[in-house]
């Protein structure tokens, strides 16, 4: 019998079926592949610097026997350069005023105070012994874990070993993952306890493995510096680093202000820091309305506007800096303030609403970095697509280098004049 003819649409479908099974195919033993290059790297490339740096073969293999690449992490290092969408999408690269949502402060508040009150005696010492305050740590384990009610979702030594072989930044990765294998080796906690988050961070106030050996501390007493069960000994540690980068006793992290239009929002920075004194004459005043402490006169400040003009401006002191150690983000240093704040019952939000800006993904962000670096922009060294307060300053000297006044956020319509000038 002759042969029947197929549709025209059933042989579209059934090529379309046919190529979609080949490209699973194909993804399928690309990821073969990768994790076969992946075991191997860690045999060949990363056990000698293990070895090198004490860590015993038992341990090793302890560690990292049957661990597989995770390819799904963020930061990682994909085909043809682009971020991973998970991180494309990180809430620091938003809209600025949704990274502070009401309803998710007043719950953390809330608990914050209830373990201030039954955490009393922890805090006091932990103050007393380091100058940081039990609000600010407290802060810092709810925005953490939401205090511990946030399990980290990842092996460590799985999420690390990942980032250390196809990561963006290899090197430092590696480093944290001897440190995990050092962790375990000196008996300081036990591999089942070791979760972590995409990056190996690990414990009650998330800290990598690294800072965990630099500064870890026993906060309750046992002889012990456990992160993983003990919310004193996690506390303690995070008050611990603070210190150690420089925290200073009795000073405020920021102070809210009103950025008058005839001081340039370009003043923003770090390396732009004056004395009080100084930004009270060209006009910053308190946010609040109340009088300005006599003691602060004299102390280096730093403007901060992470949102341009479109936002809340800041009088820093060195202590935002110092949080901005623990994450690099002006976003998260600022909540963790205002956590804080809530916390010890000195404030309840932000005076200066937070008004819709235009918002970009990581690529995006990275395309107007590279445009205004090759003007001569300074953009703080790194074109990774993490806008910053070099980010807004460079955008805002771009405007006033047009004839504009400076908003110092990157507009659609300035953005798009940026990258014709490239």
């Amino acid at each position: 019998m002759p042969r029947t003819q197929r549709p025209a649409w059933l042989a579209v479908a059934l090529a379309a079926l046919a190529g979609a099974v080949l490209l699973a195919c194909g993804a399928q033993a690309q990821a073969q592949d990768r994790t076969a290059e992946f075991h191997d790297w860690l045999q060949t490339v990363f056990w000698p610097k293990a070895q090198a740096a004490g860590i015993s073969r038992a341990t090793f293999e302890a560690a990292l026997r049957g661990v597989k690449p995770d390819f799904s992490l963020p930061d990682l290092v994909t085909p043809g350069g682009a971020p991973p969408p998970s991180l494309d999408r990180q809430p620091e690269f938003g809209s600025p005023g949704r990274y502070f949502p009401e309803k998710n402060l007043k719950r953390l508040t809330e608990i914050g105070r209830a373990k201030a009150a039954s955490d009393a005696a922890a805090l006091k010492a932990i103050e007393a012994r380091y100058g940081v305050p039990g609000s600010i740590v407290l802060a810092i384990w709810g925005r953490e874990t939401a205090f511990s009610a946030v399990e980290a979702p990842h092996d460590a030594f799985e999420a690390l070993a990942t980032q250390a072989f196809t990561g963006r930044r290899k090197e430092k990765f590696a480093e944290e993952l001897i440190g995990a294998l050092t962790i375990l080796q000196k008996g300081y906690a036990q591999r089942a306890e070791m979760t972590a988050s995409w990056a190996g961070a690990m414990g009650h106030t998330q800290v990598l493995p690294s800072y965990y050996l630099a500064y870890r501390a026993d906060g309750d007493g046992d002889g012990r510096a456990d992160i993983w069960t003990s919310e004193a000994d996690a506390l303690a540690t995070t008050a611990n680093f603070l210190a150690t980068k420089g925290w200073v006793r009795g000073l405020p992290y920021a102070i809210e202000v009103t950025l008058p239009k005839a001081v340039s929002c370009t003043l923003e920075g770090p390396d732009r820091g004056k004395p009080l004194r100084d930004w009270r004459a060209l006009g910053l005043a308190r946010a609040d309305g109340r009088a300005w402490p006599e003691a602060l006169a004299g102390v280096e400040m730093y403007l901060v506007a992470p949102a341009g003009r479109f936002g809340p401006a800041f009088l820093a002191t060195r202590n935002f800096y110092v949080i901005k150690e623990y994450n690099e983000s002006d976003l998260y240093v600022l909540y963790i303030g205002t956590l804080a704040d809530r916390i010890a019952g000195r404030a309840q939000g932000f005076r200066t609403p937070w008004l819709p800006v235009d918002t970009y993904r990581r690529t995006g962000m990275l395309k107007v970095q590279e445009a205004l670096n090759a003007q001569g922009y300074d953009i703080g060294g790194r074109r990774d697509g993490l806008g910053g307060g070099r980010m807004r300053r460079a955008t805002g000297l771009f405007q006033e280098a047009h004839g504009a006044p400076a908003d110092c956020w990157p507009n659609r319509r300035w953005t798009e004049k940026m990258l014709q000038q490239q």
